[in-house]
């Protein structure tokens, strides 16, 4: 991964680069509480059905993917750039990021015991979040090349009704039952996971199904077709090409309402459920995203340039220097984090434990309730990362895939 460095980056999308930023920081943030047993509602998931904020974090990664494909593409399509080569570029960027995804499965590649030797992987964790954001990237990359934006909603709508009409009425092998959404290693989505992938699903579901799942990446995909189809908008206006008297941020709250409304219609028959990503989920996330991207754009992206000095300027730049370098701290986070848990040291008791949690017991857990301090521990563990950012920031560090 090359690193651009001289100044920070210039010419790129403000917005983008904050609400990048705040999707990552909540990534982090919800990642790395101080103990799993006390945390509060909204920093926890939906058990199954329903949402909270936590489930909107990443549905708001895969649509800001969106978003970036069309603004980079659509200007080096403009420039005549070879289709072949993006192609060899987007293929090279999604092989990365899964290797990423497998590598912070994988870590560490040793035991940490005395005896050493490398790891058994018979039941290595295949896919994960940065496999999904790779597959789903080189996709769009082909959907944004080769379909124009109608062949691309088309798309979009034959996934989002295809992946209903597949978990609603195709039975379930085995049982000859269809429309089975519940429990989660009943459904046809958890069928699909082990039938291809086997025993490398996610150990926490006891390597029954996957959130990140081989059927549930189809419809994951359409997030990234609403992003592109955001970015288009956003396209056009800045280059004055678009034919629309609207401008950008009313246009996309408008259809972000309209968007999360049909998504929490939906939802009433087709339950919101971020584990399955069904239909429901992808439009009713997809809606608050652009309402939220709208409101960014209009906020940072429509102000004078002398509004940067205020505070609204201080709080987009310091969300930026989260999003100029997203997968940095993401495999950077998780690494350190996984690193720590392995990591054992004494125990006043005369026995062991991860470094992760004598940290949070002693360092943490006395300053208040277990929900406060576990809260804190995390907040903590976002505001260091950005001190790193920063510094790399400050000289203009960009790690780019």
């Amino acid at each position: 991964m090359p690193v651009e460095s001289g100044s920070a980056p210039r010419g790129r999308l403000r917005s983008l680069d904050a609400f990048r930023g705040a999707t990552i920081a909540g990534m982090i943030l919800v990642n790395n509480p101080g103990t799993w047993a006390a945390i509060y509602p909204p920093f926890r998931h939906a058990e199954w059905h329903g949402w909270t904020p936590t489930d909107l974090v990443f549905p708001y990664f895969l649509f800001i993917v969106g978003v970036a494909i069309s603004l980079a593409l659509g200007r080096r399509l403009e420039a005549g750039a070879d289709r072949r080569a993006i192609v060899w570029k987007a293929g090279k960027r999604a092989s990365i990021l899964v290797g990423l995804g497998l590598l912070m499965a994988a870590w560490p590649f040793i035991r940490l015991n005395p005896d050493l030797g490398f790891r058994d992987f018979s039941q290595l964790r295949i896919p994960g979040v940065l496999q999904r954001i790779g597959v789903c990237y080189f996709l769009g990359v082909m959907a944004f090349l080769w379909l124009r934006s109608r062949g691309r909603a088309v798309l979009a709508g034959v996934l989002l009704l295809g992946y209903w009409a597949v978990l609603e009425l195709v039975p379930v092998p085995g049982t000859g039952i269809a429309g089975v959404l519940e429990p989660p290693a009943a459904t046809l989505a958890a069928w699909v996971d082990r039938a291809v992938l086997g025993d490398h699903l996610w150990s926490a579901a006891n390597r029954e199904w996957d959130p990140e799942g081989v059927l549930s990446t189809l419809p994951a995909l359409v997030t990234v077709l609403l992003g592109i189809w955001a970015g288009e908008k956003l396209r056009w206006t800045r280059s004055g090409e678009g034919t629309s008297p609207v401008p950008a941020a009313p246009w996309l709250v408008f259809w972000g309402v309209v968007l999360t409304l049909a998504g929490w219609l939906w939802g009433q028959s087709f339950p919101i459920n971020k584990q399955l990503w069904t239909s429901s989920y992808v439009l009713f996330t997809g809606g608050t995203a652009f309402v939220i991207l709208g409101l960014l754009h209009a906020w940072v992206d429509d102000r004078p340039p002398h509004g940067e000095a205020g505070a609204a300027g201080r709080w987009v730049r310091a969300l930026e220097i989260y999003g100029v370098n997203a997968i940095t701290v993401y495999v950077g986070s998780g690494l350190l984090a996984k690193t720590l848990g392995l990591i054992r040291v004494p125990l006043p008791d005369g026995g062991a434990g991860p470094l992760s949690g004598v940290i949070y017991s002693r360092g943490f857990a006395p300053l208040g309730s277990p929900e406060f301090t576990s809260l804190l521990h995390a907040v903590v563990w976002v505001a260091g990362w950005w001190v790193v950012l920063w510094w790399m920031y400050r000289r203009g560090w960009v790690w780019k895939i």
